[in-house]
């Protein structure tokens, strides 16, 4: 059992990694936003009871500063539970350099054994909130699929809203979603922050598609997990060497849809977020006169299924 208070301490590091990354709005140095948000991140864990593992940290992909794989997290002794790590101190690094919306800071939290070790990889990814759970598969047409959530949702086609990375990849995604009527909205980066958008019915998003980072799909899958939301994947190798760390994971069909309990074992499972730049869910960090600063935050819990929102005033030393 894992200690309610892990909930407001998870806030705190979400919290930290984005004070000291938004101060690098719009100055186009994105690894440096991303090493003040993994400093961040790291200091406020290590003040956690805790026993940690990162499994899931900062990507090759960004070439930016790590919390690396394996690296212990937490002050906790040998009484306190062993957990899961998975961060992303900067989701959205190109956002921040540019001053553009989506950026968060993310963090998701399960005991030992629960989350997907993946791999820094592809990953082919589709996400819905809980009221279209269980209506999509990777395996259909994204038509299919779309006229499935509308079904669900009680909503007409022209008013299901799909979201994806703008990216060539995805150009015959963006030609079906157009022939069959549906709304599209694209990103640019930052794709932790679309799935989730799918479990809020406020954000006005109802699918999330698309290939991108299979870490940041853990992640994405840990969030929808609290909120009774749905999630596939399904690894994109996109070389031999990536299909040997697949076959390595146990995973020898490549094909292989991987389910949210596939991805995300168990109940006991923490997911938290803050803003660093405006976003669909969640306000950026904004700075006031006298090194006050205020962030706005979730988290969420899947055994209880609390989603909490917190709104904070810091006072920066």
């Amino acid at each position: 059992m894992l200690d309610i208070d892990l909930a407001l301490g998870l806030i705190r590091v979400t919290e930290t990694a984005a004070l000291k990354a938004a101060i690098y709005l719009g100055r186009g140095d994105k690894n440096a936003a991303d090493g003040a948000a993994v400093d961040g991140m790291r200091k406020m864990f290590d003040l956690l009871p805790i026993r940690g593992t990162v499994v899931i940290g900062e990507g090759e992909m960004d070439e930016a500063p790590m919390l690396y794989i394996g690296e212990k997290l937490g002050c906790g002794d040998e009484n306190s539970i062993e957990l899961d790590i998975a961060v992303d101190p900067l989701d959205g690094t190109n956002l921040i350099a540019k001053g553009l919306p989506g950026a968060l800071s993310v963090v998701a939290v399960a005991e030992k054994g629960n989350l997907l070790h993946a791999p820094d990889m592809y990953m082919e990814k589709i996400a819905v909130g809980p009221k279209a759970k269980g209506v999509v598969s990777l395996d259909a047409p994204l038509s299919e699929n779309i006229k499935n959530v509308a079904k669900a949702l009680k909503k007409d086609i022209d008013e299901v809203t799909v979201i994806m990375l703008d990216r060539e990849r995805h150009y015959h995604l963006m030609e079906e979603v157009r022939k069959v009527g549906a709304r599209m909205k694209l990103i640019t980066d930052g794709d932790i922050a679309a799935a989730i958008a799918t479990g809020f019915e406020d954000t006005g998003v109802d699918i999330m598609v698309g290939i991108g980072g299979a870490p940041e799909g853990v992640i994405a899958a840990a969030a929808l997990k609290c909120l009774g939301g749905d999630f596939q994947g399904r690894l994109y190798p996109t070389n031999d060497k990536e299909k040997e760390r697949c076959i390595k994971m146990g995973i020898s069909d490549v094909k292989k849809i991987l389910y949210i309990d596939d991805i995300v074992k168990g109940d006991e499972v923490y997911f938290a977020a803050t803003g660093v730049t405006n976003g669909d869910l969640l306000k950026g960090v904004v700075f006031y006169q006298n090194e006050t600063a205020k962030t706005q935050s979730v988290v969420m819990r899947a055994k209880t299924g609390t989603v909490r929102f917190i709104n904070t005033i810091h006072k920066i030393y």
